[in-house]
């Protein structure tokens, strides 16, 4: 690359760790360097082209979706659904090896299919599994552990609220993205599953067996708790896949079906739905301040050339794809120490995107495999939100949470790699939707 180049990449790149390493918010620090770079190496007027990028991102339709999913998840994350998902579960999980473990992995599979977000997805499930565990004797490591990775799934079964962040910023169908994401969510949860029925085989004393039994019947009558859940996800993704909707469109029918799933179920008030509406404008005020900055930034790197330059940089290293997604890799899990998943996607967006996709990698595949990537930050210390959501209901250490949830910690890092060589896996869904 050019001297002149590397002059602005360098500055471009040191003030936006300075300022991140100085404590200013994200999306302050993502603005904050874009104005930097304009006014040092733009002739181009900052202020203005500051206001015309904020209003090109706000404008898209698509991100209307966004505060109606987080407003799905409030209300959902307050509606008693992990109560019912753990009475329907019990009778059917009991008997198997690793025992109620499981149960976070299949409640965490099952929320995430409604609300979206990883750290909803943890605190909902957790709430309910870790006292249950506590009381029936079982290793604290492994019940930790499993919330901690089984969590992530909120990112990555859809509808997730940062595939909707990448779909609009790498400019690929939500739907598409969300149809991807279905097996690959699937392929991560039965992974944690295996690894878990495996452990409770060789060590049957981490899930002491239960003294209840329970009969078909049981189980028959248990599916009724089940129901409300499972419609939900019939009308959110259903009617997606189904044609009948676009993702903003079935949000809002997320958003209907949850309210009026807690109404049946009384957890309903005045009160409750002031909170809920407060932490859904707290949450998406937070994840759109990042889309701004990074959009700013965005357009001030390709207005210098910055990620066209990289990007020819990379390729003319003649680099295996299989090579240049190891390093990616590990540039995302030391970013993942240091950043939280939304910030990690948007900040390196602009310049990781045309490099897989010169390699021959799909945008959609790439999204998935970003995900997973953003997962692996989720429980990574020191800034692993589900880490501190464990945390807030254990009182345990991050530092011991952190090493509860290493192994399955490595089991996403398999699930990466199992994708990365059969890209199939997140594509097949898709074309086949398409194709049909």
């Amino acid at each position: 690359m050019a001297a002149d180049l590397n002059i602005m990449t360098l500055v471009v790149f040191g003030v936006l760790f300075l300022a991140l390493g100085s404590g200013i918010w994200v999306a302050f620090s993502l603005l904050l360097v874009g104005l930097v770079g304009m006014e040092l190496f733009s002739s181009l007027p900052a202020g203005p082209n500051m206001a015309s990028s904020i209003w090109a991102t706000v404008e898209k339709w698509e991100y209307v979706a966004l505060p109606l999913f987080i407003l799905m998840g409030e209300i959902l994350f307050r509606s008693g659904i992990s109560e019912r998902l753990f009475k329907a579960l019990v009778p059917w999980l009991y008997r198997l090896p690793g025992g109620l473990l499981l149960m976070n992995i299949v409640s965490c599979t099952l929320f995430a299919a409604v609300s979206g977000s990883s750290a909803a997805t943890t605190a909902t499930v957790g709430r309910i599994t870790l006292a249950e565990f506590d009381k029936l004797g079982y290793d604290k490591r492994m019940a930790m552990g499993s919330l901690a990775g089984a969590g992530t799934l909120g990112f990555l079964i859809p509808p997730s609220l940062i595939m909707i962040v990448y779909a609009i910023l790498a400019e690929v169908s939500i739907g598409k993205m969300f149809i991807a994401g279905i097996v690959p969510g699937l392929l991560l949860a039965g992974v944690y599953m295996a690894y878990i029925m495996y452990q409770g085989i060789r060590r049957p004393e981490i899930a002491p067996r239960m003294q209840e039994t329970y009969t078909w019947g049981d189980r028959l009558r248990g599916l009724k708790d089940l129901a409300p859940t499972l419609l939900l996800i019939l009308m959110v993704l259903g009617s997606i896949y189904a044609g009948y909707a676009t993702p903003t469109e079935a949000a809002a029918l997320g958003v209907f079906g949850a309210l009026l799933f807690s109404v049946i179920n009384r957890q309903m008030t005045w009160s409750i739905l002031m909170e809920c509406l407060k932490g859904a404008v707290k949450t998406n005020a937070m994840i759109m301040l990042i889309v701004l900055g990074a959009g700013y930034l965005s357009r001030v790197m390709g207005f210098l050339g910055i990620p066209a330059e990289i990007t020819k940089f990379i390729v003319g290293l003649e680099l295996s794809p299989y090579t240049l997604m190891i390093l990616l890799g590990m540039v995302y899990v030391v970013l993942g120490c240091l950043l939280d998943g939304f910030s990690i996607v948007v900040m390196t967006l602009p310049i990781a995107l045309p490099m897989v996709t010169a390699v021959g990698f799909s945008p959609i595949w790439f999204g998935i495999y970003l995900v997973l990537m953003v997962e692996v930050s989720q429980i990574t210390p020191p800034v692993g939100f589900n880490l501190f959501v464990i945390q807030g209901l254990t009182r345990e250490p991050i530092m011991q949470i952190a090493r509860y949830a290493l192994p399955f910690f490595a089991l996403m890092l398999l699930t990466t790699a199992i994708i990365t060589i059969f890209p199939e896996i997140v594509l097949f869904l898709p074309e086949y939707m398409v194709a049909k």
